[in-house]
């Protein structure tokens, strides 16, 4: 028996007897990283990317990571205790997500603002839509890069129905039920026109929550009516949303950092971020942790959708 043989049967008798263990590293908190510049100010850089949304993802050993809202929680809970971090720099590169995960960031970063009365800039990136408008809204101010697309501004909750399909091949829906309105929204049947109507009103009602919070964020840009007029769902260019008074000015992330530093009243300060400890940083344009891989809204996470049934998301789907 050759040698290599031998190895290889060894290495097989090992595995198959279970003597072999992996010891994973567990999640840790957060460290801060300087990515740029020097002095004893700080501003504090954060990455809003990817779906918003609120499950956790895992790798393929089982490990689970923080969601979004939760890195995002603490990293501003560790910024709050540090007197020398001056500004906020949001660097958003997200289609939207969630309703509810878009409103709660927001509403953090309003807490943070309230708490340590520092400048907020959001810097917007390749995509800054819909549930990702809705949370630069929060900043002080909005800058654009100068290929980025932005607004969508509006709700949407995708819904189909698989009755045809199911009558052509012999399955019937026996769902039973306390009320006619209970499986509103089912695949399993036709929305009658009285199921739309009611639909129709949550997103109405989620509609005039996101132009509440962009006219909370832009008061001296526009008039509620303005608003509604370019708040139909499309998208724009930068230079579009600029001269739609959506955003403040066109520019790189050193813009936004610089005009962080001006608004802190500080010369000199070094930009960090928040990491996992063996995580790589160097400079600002490292980038956090990327999210799973995704298909529009459904992620391909195990290969297990997490939640079933209709959601209402602040979302582009292009």
């Amino acid at each position: 028996m050759s040698s290599p043989l031998r190895l290889l049967l060894f290495i097989l008798a090992i595995a198959l007897t279970g003597c072999v263990s992996i010891n994973l590293p567990s999640v840790q908190p957060l460290t801060e990283k300087v990515v740029a510049g020097v002095g004893e100010a700080k501003i504090l850089l954060i990455d809003i990317s990817g779906i918003i949304k609120d499950e956790e993802s895992a790798n393929i050993f089982g490990q689970s990571k923080p969601n979004l809202t939760a890195r995002i929680k603490e990293e501003l809970e560790l910024a709050a205790k540090d007197d020398d971090v001056k500004a906020l720099v949001l660097r958003i590169n997200t289609p939207g997500g969630s309703v509810t995960t878009s409103d709660i960031i927001s509403h953090e970063i309003e807490n943070f603002k309230k708490k340590r009365k520092v400048p907020v800039v959001a810097e917007l990136m390749d995509v800054a839509a819909s549930g990702g408008y809705y949370i630069a809204s929060s900043a002080d101010r909005i800058i654009a890069h100068p290929t980025t697309v932005t607004g969508s501004i509006g709700v949407i909750a995708i819904s189909v129905s698989a009755s045809g399909l199911m009558e052509k091949i012999g399955i019937t829906n026996q769902t039973i039920k306390s009320g006619p309105m209970k499986d509103i929204g089912s695949p399993l049947k036709p929305m009658t026109e009285e199921e739309r109507r009611v639909l129709q009103s949550v997103i109405d009602n989620m509609y005039e929550n996101f132009l509440d919070r962009v006219m909370l964020g832009r008061t001296n840009s526009f008039t509620r009516d303005e608003l509604r007029k370019i708040a139909d769902g499309r998208v724009y260019t930068a230079a579009q949303a600029k001269d739609l008074k959506l955003v403040d000015s066109i520019g790189y992330l050193d813009d936004a950092i610089d005009w962080a530093k001006q608004a802190a009243g500080v010369k000199e300060a070094r930009v960090v971020t928040y990491a996992a400890p063996r995580a790589y940083r160097n400079n600002i344009y490292s980038m956090a942790e990327p999210a799973p891989a995704g298909i529009n809204i459904i992620n391909i996470e195990a290969g297990i959708p997490k939640r079933a049934g209709m959601e209402f998301m602040y979302i582009w789907l292009p």
